[in-house]
């Protein structure tokens, strides 16, 4: 799951297991860290890419066995011992908090994926690897529930993040679809924009369906902590049409009076993935 979603679903976290915990604000610590060095405060873009490389070093001394000066490195060099976990999944966050210092624009939906391949398909491997469970099948539908949840968040954030001047909707879309980026800094939600948004919606949509037979074929509290934070993304696109895509007024967020429903439906996901 990509680490923004945290925020969106913490009720997931109550079912991990107590033995997973450690490793888990383990890796929360590194991503959520290094993302604040490409995204929070003041810094230059050079000393923003300076920082990350920092941490790249950190991997190259786990990797090659020596001993780090940082808490955060010694105790995710511990975890990454203790589970096997790939640390190309570290280095591939890496890049995408780069990509982000340094790219604003998606031109075409399939490097929008690309970007989505890295910034948070890596979390959703690393947790397999947690549990053991990181087959060639559970890693693809793995592959679509990240991407999906990477996607929703940009429906949920394109005011917030113009605001940063960056656009996560391919710009072949808002050139099909007739919107322009002044549309999008007057937060103009006219008929071509609520046409676009529905297209990203059902876009985003398809990709969790793709992947969310996962959660029926694992076992235990990670096949139910799955099944919530997959309800809960399709919560989050039911909430943007039911604002009409007007995402510039209102931010579409999960609700108190949304755990029940999502609950009810994580209980009901068997009868709607005949295949697993």
């Amino acid at each position: 799951m990509p680490v923004e979603h945290y925020e969106n679903f913490p009720v997931a976290s109550l079912l991990l297991p107590s033995k997973l915990r450690p490793a888990v604000e383990a890796i929360y610590a590194f991503a959520r860290s290094a993302d604040d060095l490409a995204d929070e405060g003041d810094a230059t873009s050079d000393e923003r890419l300076a920082a990350l490389a920092a941490y790249e070093s950190e991997l190259d001394r786990i990797e090659s066995g020596e001993p780090s000066d940082s808490s955060l490195f010694r105790a995710l060099a511990a975890v990454i011992s203790e589970y096997g976990l790939p640390l190309q999944s570290f280095r591939d966050l890496l890049s995408a908090f780069k990509q982000d210092v340094m790219v604003k624009r998606y031109a075409t939906f399939d490097a929008l994926l690309d970007y989505c391949r890295r910034s948070a398909n890596p979390v959703g491997a690393l947790m397999l690897h947690l549990y053991k469970t990181a087959d060639t099948r559970n890693m693809r539908d793995s592959d679509a529930v990240c991407s999906a949840l990477q996607l929703i968040n940009f429906l949920q954030d394109i005011a917030i993040d113009w605001q940063k001047q960056r656009i996560y909707l391919p710009l072949q879309d808002l050139t099909r679809f007739g919107v322009t980026e002044d549309q999008l800094a007057r937060a103009d939600a006219n008929t071509a924009w609520r046409e676009l948004m529905q297209f990203e919606v059902e876009r985003a949509r398809s990709t969790m369906h793709a992947g969310a037979p996962l959660a029926l074929r694992l076992p235990g509290r990670i096949g139910w902590e799955l099944r919530l934070v997959i309800q809960g993304g399709l919560r989050i696109l039911e909430r943007i049409e039911a604002v009409d895509h007007d995402i510039f007024r209102r931010r579409p967020q999960l609700r108190k009076t949304d755990w029940l429903l999502l609950l009810w439906r994580a209980i009901r996901m068997r009868s709607h993935y005949k295949s697993l």
